[in-house]
């Protein structure tokens, strides 16, 4: 059975040069860790069949970094609950590109318990690349947390009460050394709140506040300064809204007890 873990305890890793320390044996190493900015679904299940990097910028230069050939459920992985999807010693270097291998038949969504098919278009041929320029250096880990947006990610197809589903993948890289979170609990845990971290106009993180205890956790937020606002998925609770809100690597801003004002 896989294994969840939860990135609030990536507050103790080392930040030396930016990423922690791994054995020096004239390599260094580069995790991917995938997370998930939440949807409206009940499951949300990808099935990834390779993971790979590449540092030549050519189609000749990919290196597989782990065969996982196993589904995930995204909606599993939120309130800082990551799954590494590869781990490997690579030489020194810059890897300017991953890529996800996914299944072409095994996704799929769950809503209101009946499962329909996730169709991935040309995801098989070429897979799905992000530009990550991963600076890999030796006796050094490097994190790669990927986001996978799964609320712009899925997309519905057709009209009426049979509609079908497309997975159009919006992932955010970063790395992250160089992020902190920020977390807090909604008291009315009724509310089924969701939390926004925005910059500007544009919402950077999401993610669902936990049901039974109302605790979330937004992760893998650059330095800097953040609106935050969380919104009841319920009726008559209004919406809160915190304003510059911090963010410093390495740490998790806490915003305390949050009550939501009734309507």
């Amino acid at each position: 059975m896989r294994t969840l873990i939860s990135l609030i305890t990536t507050t103790a890793i080392l930040f030396a040069m930016g990423c922690s320390t791994a054995p020096e044996t004239g390599t260094g190493t580069l995790e991917v860790r995938l997370h998930d900015a939440p949807g409206d679904y009940e499951q949300v299940n990808v099935f990834i069949e390779r993971v790979e990097v590449n540092r030549a910028e050519d189609e000749e230069g990919w290196i597989v970094l782990n065969e996982p050939k196993q589904q995930y459920n995204l909606l599993e992985l939120v309130n800082g609950v990551y799954e590494v999807i590869g781990e490997a010693e690579l030489e020194p270097g810059t890897y300017n590109q991953i890529r996800l291998i996914l299944s072409a038949d095994n996704n799929n969504v769950v809503i209101d318990g009946e499962q329909k098919s996730l169709m991935i278009p040309s995801g098989q041929q070429t897979g799905i690349k992000l530009n990550v320029d991963a600076e890999i250096r030796e006796g050094i880990q490097y994190v790669l947390l990927l986001d996978f947006d799964v609320d712009r990610s899925v997309v519905t197809t057709g009209q009426g009460d049979n509609p079908g589903y497309l997975l159009k993948p919006v992932i955010r890289a970063v790395n992250e050394a160089v992020t902190g979170n920020i977390g807090g609990t909604v008291s009315q845990i009724e509310s089924r709140s969701v939390a926004y971290a925005i910059a500007d106009t544009d919402t950077i993180a999401s993610t669902y506040a936990d049901v039974d205890s109302g605790s979330f956790l937004l992760v893998g937020l650059e330095e800097g300064s953040y609106r935050v606002s969380i919104e009841s998925r319920e009726d008559g609770f209004q919406s809160y809204e915190y304003n510059d809100v911090n963010v410093t690597a390495g740490e998790t801003t806490g915003l305390g007890e949050i009550e939501l004002q009734t309507e």
